[in-house]
């Protein structure tokens, strides 16, 4: 059920983090750019890469102060901070930049792995980091946009859904548009009733996050607003792309900030 790391080929279910896993859906689940373009770190300069410590990228995440990220709970799950290393500041997530050691992690105490509900976690880097034009910490949003807002999401994360050989080495973008949860779980789109209230729907035709994009971010007027969570596929029709809601979740983000100092 997350978007999942899939360097081979990229015919797996799940979240769109970096493990395979069954959906217990009736559709498959993945954490999802699918019909995007090149990016520069410089134009998003608050995206991470979340790496295993051999190199290899596994989920994004979004710099929101001097010492934290935010991702999902479905790429930090089963695994402890020493797993994870961080790369800031590059626009290709296996060179340049800076990479950082995880000090701490941890993610939301309702997160369900099935529901994919409260799908948030959070990591201390073992360094403080500056801000410059190619890291900048990005404001959690406090609202949901109005569905019709348009957003960026980005990645490292796959460019298809099928038979993809490798995973890009440049941060890609893609533009999209809110779909408030209401609307996501109508029968406007196909999800129904598995999209919840911790979660803020996007979508375009032919355009989406992927494998690989779990964790990353949502942006809209400047502003942090969705994690990338799940979806059916990438960029399928009437499938929105399914994100954690950060104004839902920014009380625990705030809280959890603070505590993880201590």
């Amino acid at each position: 059920m997350h978007r999942v790391v899939a360097l081979l080929v990229c015919l797996v279910v799940g979240a769109r983090a970096g493990t395979v896993s069954v959906a217990p859906n009736r559709y498959e689940r993945e954490g999802r750019i699918v019909g995007g373009e090149d990016t520069t770190i410089r134009a998003h300069p608050y995206q991470v890469s979340l790496q295993k410590k051999g190199g290899s990228h596994m989920c994004g995440g979004s710099l929101i102060s001097h010492n934290i990220v935010v991702t999902a709970a479905h790429c930090l799950q089963g695994y402890k901070a020493s797993t994870f290393w961080v790369r800031l500041g590059s626009t290709l997530y296996n060179e340049g930049g800076v990479r950082i050691a995880a000090e701490k992690i941890i993610y939301h105490e309702k997160y369900d792995h099935q529901t994919m509900q409260f799908d948030v976690g959070l990591i201390k880097l073992t360094e403080s980091v500056l801000e410059t034009e190619d890291i900048r910490y990005i404001e959690l949003a406090r609202t949901t946009p109005e569905t019709g807002t348009p957003a960026v999401v980005t990645g490292w994360g796959s460019k298809c859904h099928l038979w993809c050989m490798s995973l890009p080495k440049v941060l890609q973008a893609v533009t999209v548009y809110i779909v408030d949860w209401m609307k996501c779980a109508s029968d406007a789109y196909k999800y129904g009733d598995i999209v919840k209230d911790t979660m803020v729907c996007a979508y375009e035709k032919k355009k989406d996050a992927c494998q690989g994009d779990s964790g990353g971010p949502l942006v809209a007027n400047d502003q942090l607003v969705g994690i990338v969570s799940w979806g059916y596929g990438c960029a399928s029709d009437l499938m929105p792309g399914v994100y954690a809601d950060v104004p839902t979740l920014r009380d625990w983000i705030i809280e959890t900030s603070k505590a993880l100092q201590n």
